[in-house]
């Protein structure tokens, strides 16, 4: 018993307060998430991939996820950027490229100019489509 008052019972006070003081709800988070959307995608990471897709996006995520799946990916300077916040809903840009490989010849998808939107969903923020 005292091994737990001396040891264990330290570590999940400490625990706690670091869960708690991890303010979940961070539009910084957004951001990360989006580019854990895009590093999923090239890293072919399924679980990861769909676990960071809100519900509504799901379905083209998946499209999105299947057009990578037989080609060699790589994503170059990936960084991404809140630039608008309303609540549950940020606007997220980014820089960087995809390099997809098709056999003799690489196609790049350059992340930059396009508008991606997240959703804090599920206590988390998660990649929700783009325009």
């Amino acid at each position: 018993m005292k091994k737990f008052f001396r040891y264990i019972l330290p570590g999940i006070l400490i625990l706690l307060i670091l869960t708690s003081c991890s303010g979940g709800s961070s539009t910084d988070e957004a951001a990360v998430a989006v580019e854990g959307y895009f590093q999923a995608l090239v890293d072919r990471d399924l679980n990861g991939f769909t676990n960071i897709t809100c519900l509504a996006w799901e379905e083209q995520a998946h499209l999105e996820f299947d057009s990578f799946s037989a080609v060699s990916t790589k994503v170059e300077d990936l960084n991404c950027q809140v630039t608008n916040s309303e609540g549950d809903y940020a606007v997220v840009e980014c820089q960087g490229i995809i390099t997809a490989n098709y056999g003799d010849e690489d196609q790049e998808f350059n992340l930059a100019g396009n508008h991606y939107q997240a959703f804090f969903e599920d206590g988390e923020w998660r990649m929700c489509g783009y325009h």
